[in-house]
Order: C-alpha cells, then structure tokens, then sequence
C-alpha cells in the first residue's frame, strides 16, 4: 500500500497531511505544529500555528526528495491539551499507527513546535522512532521521560521566549538524559517563541538535525 503524492488521510482520531510521499517510503517525519493548553473545539481553517511549521516542512522535503522519505502533518481533532487528555499526544500516537500501517516499521524523527513538541516527546517511546527535534518545546515541569530511554532528542529554544520556557526545556534535557535518553539543549540566540527573527537559522538548524537522526544507525 502507498501513500498519495498529497493529500489528507484520516488516521484513529486525527488527520495526516502528506506533503510529499514517495511509492515506497524508506523513513518518514511527522511535523506536529502548536496550539493551545486548552481547547476542545477544533483548529480553525486559518490555523496559523500549522502555517508556521509549513516552511520547515517544505525545507525537509527539498532535503529529503532523494531519500524515499515520506513528509506528513499531523492535524488535531481538538485545538488544545487539554490537561490530562492530552489530546494532541494521542493525536501524534494515532498518526505514527497510520505511517507504521501504510509504511511498514520504518525509521520516523518526530518534528514539533510548541505543544507539538509536547506531543512528539510523549510518543517517542514507540520504537520506531528515531528521534524528536522539538522547536520552543513546551515542556511543563513533571513531563514523564521515563519511556525516552535510548531516545535522541534535540530541543531549540530561545531563552527570551516568554510562552514557553526555556529553563523547563534545559531541565527536561537534564531528566530526559538521566534515564538513558541522548538529549541535548541547542540556544537559539532570537525568534521568540514563533521563530519568526532568524527563521532561516531555525528551520536550517531543523533540517540538519533530522537529516542526521535519519543517517545515524
């Protein structure tokens, strides 16, 4: 089974955007954009978080167009967290069983920004997954990182973003590495929180890390 050139797919409680998909992909990234800690209606159809990641999607797929590397979105049911529903995890976790479906077990690096990177560290613990760069992550204290072991992850933060902190995401770093996860903390030196100044050092810095993780045994 293959995926189309583009296109949406419903996946178990989601939507997964194709951007590009090759006849038999050999790995694949998930690009997971930010939202809000509550919310149950769903995303607008002018959602600006998901137009935010689009330009690192775009970069990775020009990396990636020799590489049989499926590039896909995941799209929420819900707008927000939403506390201990975490919605947007299981939307992340719904979309990986719709790749592993379609795709077979292939290697998968998780992109997200914001909740998004949330999610991506909540389903990290799949197997499959390579590895997470998580772009002004939210990461609260008392995240779980117990299933992150043997993980790599690489989270970009600006220290002067004022939505999310960059203390949490350095101290998550700390955690995630003490249980056995490859974690590191990269400080980008502007962009704030919607990574608007220097966006070409942020998307740059994005397409290097996965291209990496996806070359690294």
């Amino acid at each position: 089974m293959t995926f189309p050139a583009r296109g949406v797919r419903h996946g178990e409680g989601g939507l997964l955007d194709v951007l590009g998909a090759p006849a038999v992909p050999t790995a694949a990234v998930l690009l997971l954009h930010g939202g809000r800690s509550e919310g149950l209606g769903p995303p607008p159809l002018v959602n600006v978080p998901a137009l935010r990641i689009r330009p690192f999607a775009a970069d990775l797929r020009r990396a990636l167009a020799d590489r049989d590397v499926l590039v896909a979105m995941v799209r929420y049911r819900h707008r927000g967290w939403n506390g201990v529903r975490a919605d947007a995890a299981r939307d992340a976790e719904a979309a990986l069983a719709v790749v592993l479906r379609t795709a077979g077990d292939v290697p998968v690096v998780l992109v997200g920004h914001s909740m998004g990177a949330r999610a991506a560290l909540r389903a990290a613990g799949h197997p499959v997954v390579r590895g997470v760069v998580g772009l002004a992550p939210w990461c609260p204290p008392g995240e779980p990182v117990e299933h992150l072991v043997g993980c790599r992850i690489h989270l970009l933060h600006d220290e002067a973003d004022r939505v999310t902190s960059a203390r949490e995401s350095w101290e998550f770093v700390r955690r995630a590495g003490a249980v056995g996860a490859h974690a590191e903390g990269i400080v980008m030196r502007r962009g704030g929180h919607a990574m608007l100044r220097g966006a070409a050092d942020w998307q740059r810095r994005t397409t290097e890390l996965v291209v990496a993780l996806l070359v690294t045994p």
